[in-house]
């Protein structure tokens, strides 16, 4: 993946800004189908030499070998002018030193080919404006070519346009599924964009490959950061590996199977070798048991009865080998489930809120409540209280808690003894009230609180 300095643009020498490495960090996003030179940190240690060739990207996954003078020692990252025959063109090495002639010998390019061209210089800044000027005009050339195609009815899509680094030729890649009669649609391209005309047919994933994206694993396409080779997918893999074949989980971007499909075929397919044939019927006093599943990773096979085919019961290969011995020997289980592993249930711990503070709704509560269920109480009560009856409930609801208003209570008087009465309380004070008059007077004095606290 690359990082996002590399998203920021180039600078006037065609190198990448943000990460300063000129193209050569370690994420991979500053090009496409890059090599990571392990002999980079052995330069000092083993008499490191500038072997005579490099290799070159362009546009895209385009990558070509040059032979480079002697004496140039060119770096990853730079910037060159590399012959076309005719014309030239600018692109960036993205590998030197010893390991491109082990990629050589990986892609069978034979080092005394006489095709392999050589690198002319390293790029002036005359030719970065140059091929940076072609990079501007491929966009609107590829949808102008698009309306031209579509003219002239052709049965084909222009996925890619690249100029060459002097402008005097520019390639178009195309997807087709039929044979395409270019004769008009060449003469039509010259006569609108001023070059020479190259046409180049690629497949789906070729064009997935130049055009790029992020696969649903959520990484960018492997055809576009390091798969090379495209081989051959089948829905066999999908059924070794039990996948179910839904085309919308299946295809990529480029609308055929997925490569990754293969990435662990080999590994399925020496697992399955262990386990019986699929149309394996196992035999049992309570009836025949059909395959349904198979479990690769846990090495079970599910089995269900002919009169019953909602209950999968699982079965270890051992197992289901040791009742096709016994069904061979024209023995039957009692049943099946006999021989069944069934499945451990672990108990798994409940959520435990320690703090006490993670409800996420303690906020929305509404608050000053408990007042107004008081002053409810409190005015029940004082109605009842007046009428001589309880209010609600059979039990008094005990009053709210005040602060005294009435002056002071008299002092009090020693509690009565085992077998005495209860001594009476006095009379009330001269001027005094009573502790319902207070209450009323410290509701109504609440009461006007509150109405000055309202908002207008």
């Amino acid at each position: 993946m690359g990082c996002s300095g590399c998203s920021n643009g180039k600078t006037d020498s065609g190198l990448p800004r943000g990460c300063k490495n000129n193209g050569t960090c370690e994420s991979g996003g500053c090009d496409k189908l890059s090599v990571f030179n392990y002999l980079a940190n052995m330069e000092e240690t083993v008499g490191y030499t500038f072997s005579d060739f490099v290799e070159v990207r362009f546009k895209n996954t385009r990558k070509q070998f040059y032979r480079q003078e002697k004496g140039l020692a060119l770096k990853v990252g730079e910037a060159v002018t590399v012959d076309a025959n005719p014309g030239f063109d600018v692109g960036t090495v993205s590998l030197a030193g010893d390991l491109v002639m082990l990629q050589m010998r990986k892609h069978k390019v034979e080092p005394t080919m006489a095709d392999i061209r050589s690198v002319l210089r390293r790029a002036t800044q005359l030719d970065i404006d140059k091929w940076q000027g072609g990079v501007d005009l491929e966009e609107p050339t590829k949808k102008r070519a698009r309306v031209i195609a579509r003219e002239l009815g052709l049965n084909m899509k222009v996925s890619d346009v690249e100029y060459q680094g002097d402008r005097t030729k520019a390639v178009f890649y195309y997807t087709s599924e039929d044979r395409v009669d270019f004769r008009d649609l060449v003469r039509k391209y010259s006569e609108a964009f001023k070059v020479r005309i190259e046409m180049r047919q690629i497949g789906s994933r070729q064009e997935a490959a130049r055009v790029g994206g992020i696969g649903t694993c959520g990484r960018e396409l492997c055809c576009t950061t390091w798969l090379t080779d495209f081989r051959t997918v089948t829905t066999g893999a999908a059924r070794y590996q039990q996948l179910s074949l839904n085309p919308e989980k299946l295809a990529g971007q480029c609308g055929k199977l997925k490569c990754c499909l293969n990435y662990e075929l080999d590994s399925y397919i020496d697992a399955l070798k262990d386990f019986p044939s699929q149309k394996t019927k196992l035999e049992t006093k309570k009836g025949v048991a059909v395959p349904q599943k198979i479990d690769i990773f846990k090495g079970l096979m599910y089995f269900t009865y002919k009169d019953d085919f909602s209950n999968f019961i699982p079965v270890p290969i051992a197992r289901v080998k040791e009742i096709v011995s016994l069904n061979k020997k024209s023995e039957r289980p009692d049943d099946l489930i006999e021989f069944a592993s069934l499945p451990v249930v672990e108990k798994q711990s409940d959520y435990e809120n320690v703090v006490g503070q993670d409800d996420l709704t303690r906020f929305d509560r509404p608050k000053g409540t408990g007042n107004k269920r008081n002053k409810k109480k409190s005015g029940n009560r004082g109605g009842a209280q007046a009428s001589g009856q309880p209010a609600g409930n059979d039990r008094p609801t005990q009053p709210a808690q005040q602060r005294p208003v009435a002056p002071a209570r008299p002092p009090s008087t020693p509690q009565a003894t085992a077998g005495t009465p209860p001594q009476s309380a006095g009379p009330r004070p001269e001027g005094g009230q009573s502790s319902e008059g207070n209450r009323s007077r410290n509701r109504n004095r609440n009461r006007n609180r509150n109405k000055g606290n309202k908002p207008s």
